[in-house]
């Protein structure tokens, strides 16, 4: 399955182990690492190095370790005469924003006849089950203005003032959803946020500078709506561009996608994935993460889906990132009880 506009370059691979019937379980994994750059690793990150029950590499806790236990399990899987399949999901680009996390669920649940029930995604949780995680959605601000000499400051429209504004803008948002209650203590933060983590603008401190850009993260709760509050941020920017024209028509403020968006995971409680993964794992304890992930987007194509994996994610993006033996055979032994449990 190639990415979109780049045929050939990248691919989704995703395979059926055992019977064509419903009722199976997919495993899903991304194949992607962030980079090394800038960071201070004791050893090779890309050559797997085992010290201290520890086996440390780029990407072995975010999240080759699952994928590992899950392609160590395809014979076991193979002679197992499965009751119910196996699937294997494995996506490009999660690390940039779940870029083929959708296109690789729906193409799961269109190629086969029959349908799977479950989806785990085995980002590292210690095997924890995850029924929650945060939405994404990153948009990508430009403001245009005019440019001048700096003491004319009242009278030409300053693209890095505008933008500024804008960012203030977003923070009192920010405050207002946690003023009005709009709460879920599963998060930490219990909210949605409104993070500005780029702003570039400006040629010299004494010109008034004519463009200034910014980048918006916005990590929703699931009870928020990305759209809504996408739409409030830009029925705003509409008002102040008009009053900013007032001053200098061709004044302009222009907020675009940087990204596709990420939607949000809420299993509820009544999932049959929560007693799935309990037989899987014995666990019932859930809980809920803030970082963005693939499971929204297959919960969205109509999967039962939790996260499960091993490792710490507090492991991830670091570096020395590692993750241990144990956890890797725990991860390991999961998956290898997954004919007895699709069986019951």
């Amino acid at each position: 399955m190639p990415s979109p506009g780049e045929p050939g370059a990248k691919a989704c691979l995703h395979a059926r182990i055992g019977p064509a019937v419903d009722g199976g379980v997919i495993l899903s994994g991304h194949t992607d690492v962030v980079p090394t750059e800038g960071q201070a690793w004791s050893s090779d990150p890309f050559a797997l190095t085992e010290r201290d029950g520890r086996l440390y590499g780029r990407g072995a806790c975010d999240m080759k370790g699952f994928l590992a236990c899950a392609l160590a399990a395809v014979p076991a899987l193979r002679a197992a005469e499965l009751a119910r399949p196996v699937y294997l999901a494995f996506s490009y680009d999660e690390e940039v924003g779940c870029v083929s996390g959708q296109l690789l669920a729906e193409a799961i649940r269109d190629h086969y006849r029959e349908r799977p029930r479950y989806c785990i995604v085995g980002e590292p949780s210690m095997l924890q089950p995850v029924v929650g995680h945060k939405g994404i959605a990153v948009l990508k601000v430009t403001v245009r203005g005019s440019a001048g000499h700096s003491s004319r400051i009242r009278t030409e429209v300053s693209a890095v003032h505008e933008a500024a504004r804008l960012v203030l803008w977003l923070e009192d948002y920010m405050h207002g959803l946690v003023s009005g209650g709009r709460l879920d203590e599963r998060f930490d933060p219990p909210h949605t946020s409104l993070h500005v983590g780029q702003l570039h603008g400006g040629t010299a401190h004494n010109i008034v500078a004519d463009e200034a850009w910014f980048t918006v993260d916005i990590r929703n709760v699931p009870r928020d709506e990305q759209g809504a509050v996408v739409a409030d941020f830009e029925a705003y920017a509409k008002t102040h561009e008009a009053r900013l024209r007032q001053r200098f028509p061709r004044a302009s403020i222009v907020v675009e996608p940087y990204h596709p968006s990420v939607p949000p995971l809420d299993t509820p409680a009544d999932s049959p994935a929560l007693d799935f993964i309990a037989r899987l794992t014995g666990r019932t304890d859930t809980t809920a993460v803030s970082y963005a992930a693939e499971a929204g987007q297959f919960s969205n194509a109509g999967f039962a889906t939790v996260i499960c994996g091993p490792g710490d994610i507090a492991q991830a993006h670091r570096a020395d990132e590692f993750i241990s033996v144990e956890q890797l055979a725990a991860g390991q032994a999961m998956i290898e009880r997954l004919p007895k449990v699709l069986a019951g």
